[in-house]
């Protein structure tokens, strides 16, 4: 066999296997490793009777698809802070897959007047915790914020 040819085939089948690498880093790079949370929005509306409602809404994506979506909205006056282990025992968000690696998460609340009386006014955060099917997950300490007013 001749030299060019030998060095004509080894270029070729370097040139398939990086076409190869190329294809698996896009397939890769489509889906996140780990949770991603993004475009979180919060909004509070009171209500003419007194209530007030919170809506949280964001999407979630994994390469292996979305377990469910923790939600937790504290005062910033607090100074509350909570960490990745406490959101583990706080309500879920209702995720609906959009694809296999993707679901759009809302969390909506709703208080009676009396309990919306007593909300502090000022800044709020709310922190969330995604969990992906195969158990990874992110912690977003202030995934949003919104603001209670009178």
């Amino acid at each position: 066999m001749s030299k060019r040819l030998v060095v004509s085939s080894l270029v070729g089948a370097a040139a398939i296997a990086a076409g190869t690498l190329a294809l698996v880093s896009s397939a890769e790079a489509a889906a996140p490793a780990k949770p991603e949370i993004s475009k979180a929005t919060a909004r509070f509306t009171g209500t003419a009777g007194g209530g007030a409602s919170l809506t949280f809404t964001a999407t979630v994506a994994d390469d292996s698809g979305v377990k469910n979506l923790r939600v937790l909205a504290w005062p910033a006056g607090s100074h509350l802070d909570p960490t990745a282990g406490e959101m583990r025992d706080v309500e879920e968000a209702t995720c609906k897959a959009t694809s296999s690696t993707t679901s759009e998460c809302v969390y909506a609340v709703k208080s009676s007047a009396k309990d919306a009386a007593a909300l502090p006014d000022g800044v709020w955060h709310v922190s969330a915790l995604a969990t992906a099917k195969d158990h990874d997950t992110t912690f977003v300490p202030r995934a949003a914020t919104f603001t209670v007013k009178r």
